[in-house]
């Protein structure tokens, strides 16, 4: 194909030459802006559609009433950035030093908290860099003589199917859990996405590569994925943490065990995680107080030691009434301990709870009054699977 331009106005029309040389140098931006991979891909997701309604449909969204909201603008990237042709998907890898999974997990009388949101909140720093890779396109054309793009960062706030989009960004395949896998970087990453109005050449798809494997389906505490790809969000540990804004239902309190903000359990089984990188990032390093962190120490922050330690963070999204509905139910959990049931009886009279904590600190009270009368369980069969795939999979993270 000729480099010669198709067109010309006042302002240079870019050839199918110029477009290809720009998309390597986007690569290469991206790069030099701390992600570890770029991928380009056009806007058509007609094929998500079905899926997307179906699970809709199922009810499978909870009270996550933004999936439903916007129908189906979630799979049509140009009615959501009128103009927009191209989405370019940025993958940045999030995987701190020294994760303690195993340990973590082993220990029910500390707070497992998902390791993405044990660092720096994401979304403002990857759309902050994303615009810079906008801008820094829209020098280049400029530079070209040709005219200013129309582009827009979004990072997971905005409805935006934006793992079919990665995946067919090359970025990755659909596991069977239904997030992001890269066969060298797990899925360990967050995704950002840059829409644009550049015909930009597009890249080909990975083809899947979970095959027969079932991991995360069979280690799942609460049978969250109820079949291959499908996740009914309202019996995941994630959703039930996080999303859920209410009482979280007594039949997966017991299978929450210690996790007190979203669950891993999935990702660790996977066995593409087992040559996932760190990250480059030191933001996405946890915390001094978030590491291995003791249940009973959380559950006595007050709100704003909560909101002061929290600053920045994802945690801090959920409030502090939540953040003390989850570690009560977690503290049901953990093994028979008068310290336990002290910390619970002064929480419920503080004047930091409301109905829905207090409702969950007698759930937990009764379970340490019962462990107390019989013998102390061990961590459930699923709990400890996980542990000793972690252990045997990814002993530098264990």
């Amino acid at each position: 194909m000729s480099d010669t331009p198709v067109s010309q106005s006042n302002f240079y029309t870019l050839s199918p030459g110029d477009l290809t040389r720009l998309a390597l140098q986007i690569k290469q931006w991206g790069q030099e802006l701390g992600f570890a991979q770029i991928g380009i891909c056009d806007t058509d997701l007609t094929a998500q559609e079905p899926q997307l309604q179906q699970w809709l449909d199922n009810g499978y969204h909870g009270e996550m009433g933004y999936m439903e909201s916007h129908g189906m603008m979630r799979a049509r990237p140009h009615e959501l950035h009128p103009g927009t042709t191209r989405v370019i998907s940025a993958r940045m890898d999030y995987l701190p030093p020294k994760a303690g999974f195993a340990t973590n997990l082993s220990d029910p009388n500390l707070a497992y908290i998902s390791r993405y949101a044990g660092g720096r909140d994401y979304h403002k720093m990857i759309r902050n860099r994303l615009k810079k890779l906008g801008q820094m396109i829209e020098a280049e054309l400029l530079n070209l003589g040709a005219s200013k793009p129309g582009f827009r960062p979004f990072v997971d706030s905005a409805p935006i199917l934006e793992r079919p989009l990665a995946a067919k960004a090359g970025l990755g395949w659909t596991g069977k859990h239904s997030l992001l896998l890269n066969q060298d970087a797990g899925s360990w990453f967050f995704l950002g996405e840059l829409f644009i109005d550049l015909a930009l050449p597009v890249d080909i798809p990975v083809v899947e590569g979970c095959n027969t494997c079932v991991a995360c389906i069979k280690s799942c505490p609460t049978n969250a994925i109820v079949e291959p790809y499908i996740v009914d969000g309202r019996r995941c540990i994630s959703y039930l943490t996080i999303e859920l804004q209410g009482a979280i239902p007594e039949e997966f309190r017991p299978l929450i065990g210690n996790r007190i903000y979203g669950c891993d359990d999935c990702q660790l089984v996977c066995p593409v995680n087992n040559k996932a990188p760190l990250t480059n990032e030191h933001d996405f390093h946890t915390r001094d107080p978030l590491k291995q962190p003791q249940l009973l120490t959380l559950f006595g922050w007050s709100e704003a030691e909560f909101l002061k330690i929290t600053e920045g963070s994802p945690i801090r999204r959920i409030g502090h009434k939540r953040w003390l509905r989850n570690i009560a139910v977690a503290l049901g959990n953990a093994p028979a301990s008068n310290d336990i049931v002290t910390a619970l009886e002064q929480r419920k009279t503080s004047e930091e709870v409301d109905e829905v904590v207090i409702e969950h600190i007698d759930w937990a009270l009764t379970q340490q009054q019962e462990k107390q009368l019989q013998e102390q369980a061990s961590p459930n069969r699923k709990t400890q699977r996980v542990i000793r795939s972690v252990e045997k999979g990814l002993p530098r993270d264990a």
